[in-house]
Formats: C-alpha cells, structure tokens, sequence
C-alpha cells in the first residue's frame, strides 16, 4: 500500500496537465487565435483572414522538414495568392529574433506569427512538427497534413481550397 501512495504522484504526472486533448480534424471549425507577427503587430484569425482560405502551418526552424517544406509551400503561395490564397507560418515555441532570422534566411514570402508558449499549437491539437491545417474561406478545416509531406501535396490541398 506504501508503494502505491510514492507511485501515484509519478502516475499522475504521467498522464499529462489535466487539460482535454485536443484534436482538430477535417470538418472541425479551426480555433481562433490572436498571435505577435515578428514585425511586432498582431494578427488575428479569422478576422484578419475573412473569406479567404488559409493555409496555417506550424513550424520551428530546429524542425529537420520544416525548411524544405515551407520553401515548397511557398511556391503554392506564390501559384495561387492572386486566386485569394493566404498562409501564415506559425512558429511554436522560439523568440521573434529566431523567428525573423529564419524567416528572412529562407526567403519565403508569406507572414510569420509567433507562438512562444505554444498555446495557439495546444489549441490546434499539434503533436508533432511541421503541421499544417488547410482552412476554407468559412474557417471550417478541409485538410492537415502531419509532418513531412511535398509539394504536389501542399498544390492538391490548396486547390481544394480554392474550389
């Protein structure tokens, strides 16, 4: 009986912070969210994002897929902003100085925001990096793609999005 009352504090440890665990899927309304832009002004969704699709992408630049991917997601933008496409690269958990100096490093042109406590991440459910939600122009989520995924991937995703 000893043993069971110094293991339960590890047991409960174990089985995380209590909170609900999140998981959103296609058809899940995204979550929304006010987050810091590294240029220091804010960014809100879905206000800032009415009527278009999204693509949301959380990222870190320690994240080994990450950079390939974003710079292929990044001509997906490029393709299809004029048709209304938006991405916002969301970094969980690093300052704004990484954030920039990764952002300007690997020449993407779409927005970064900053997620330093990962709360926003939490909100989405991310377990791991990179992860992408795929939102339609109602905020409802039409896709998601955990980690490594091509080009060809991001485009058939985006299209849907425009359709």
């Amino acid at each position: 009986m000893r043993l069971l009352f110094l293991l339960l504090p590890l047991l409960l440890a174990a089985c995380g912070d209590g909170s609900p665990k999140v998981n959103i899927n296609v058809g899940s309304p995204a979550p929304a969210f006010l987050a810091v832009r590294t240029d220091g002004g804010m960014q809100d969704f879905p206000t800032a994002y009415a009527g278009k699709p999204l693509v949301i992408r959380f990222w870190a630049d320690w994240c080994k897929y990450c950079e390939g991917e974003m710079k292929a997601i990044d001509n997906v933008y490029r393709r299809h902003h004029d048709k209304g496409l938006e991405v916002l690269a969301v970094n969980a958990g690093q300052d704004a100085r990484t954030v920039d100096a990764f952002m300007r490093r690997i020449g993407v042109s779409y927005p970064a925001s900053l997620d330093e406590n990962s709360a926003i991440a939490r909100s989405y459910g991310v377990v791991g990096l990179p992860t992408t939600f795929f939102v339609d122009a109602r905020g409802t989520v039409r896709g998601k793609v955990v980690g490594e995924a091509d080009e060809a991937t991001f485009e058939r995703q985006a299209l849907a999005l425009l359709k």
